[in-house]
């Protein structure tokens, strides 16, 4: 499971991450759309040390000059950020870099590239995290995506509760990416569980 940080809440970017990481998070998505590259940076920096006590892989979402400078686990870009292989070449070879996939000429996109460690597809359903949100995937074209895409590692993002993962399972999908719903009511913790309980197998 994917957890991303959100702008707008309570909890400062750097408060979410250590939440994120007592709960047991594996996998944290630094993501600031309201911030300079400087001060994503300030955070990352602060966070790494956190992350790396909890065995957690940071990834920095859209600036690759940070994950770079930073030397932060990974990089997630969508489609107006860095070109994918310039990123790779960039990046060099052990850097995770995820990209955003929300149709099926993306998916062909991705797999052409042959440098990305996976995809994030979707949205599964409307959601106010992100701006200029594509289209919410009907199920057909989901299983369209995800067939296509084949053994590239995906994982279905937008909206996702944790009613949500039985079926997302099905779809061959790798995991999830969540935002919005591990801040629910507050109760971080809670709320992680609930997700990792909803997942057929329980992880």
């Amino acid at each position: 499971m994917q957890c991303i940080t959100m702008d707008g809440i309570v909890l400062s970017h750097n408060e979410q991450v250590k939440e994120l990481c007592n709960a047991g998070a594996k996998w944290i998505q630094l993501r600031m759309k309201m911030a300079k590259p400087e001060e994503v940076e300030a955070v990352a920096v602060e966070v790494l040390p956190i992350c790396s006590d909890h065995d957690t892989l940071l990834v920095i979402n859209d600036h690759l000059d940070v994950a770079i400078k930073t030397e932060a686990g990974g990089v997630h870009l969508g489609k107006e950020d860095t070109d994918w292989k310039t990123a790779r070449s960039l990046a060099g070879p052990d850097m995770v870099i995820g990209g955003t996939v929300n149709t099926l000429r993306d998916a062909r996109a991705a797999l052409a590239c042959e440098c990305l460690d996976y995809v994030g597809v979707g949205p599964y359903h409307f959601t106010e995290t992100k701006k200029n949100l594509s289209p919410v995937l009907d199920k057909n074209s989901f299983s369209e995506i995800m067939e296509f895409l084949g053994e590239l590692p995906k994982v279905v993002i937008g909206g996702v509760i944790p009613e949500d993962l039985p079926s997302i399972a099905t779809l061959d999908a790798d995991g999830v990416a969540i935002s919005s719903g591990l801040f629910a009511n507050g109760s971080v913790n809670e709320n992680f569980n609930a997700y990792l309980q909803s997942w057929p197998g329980g992880s």
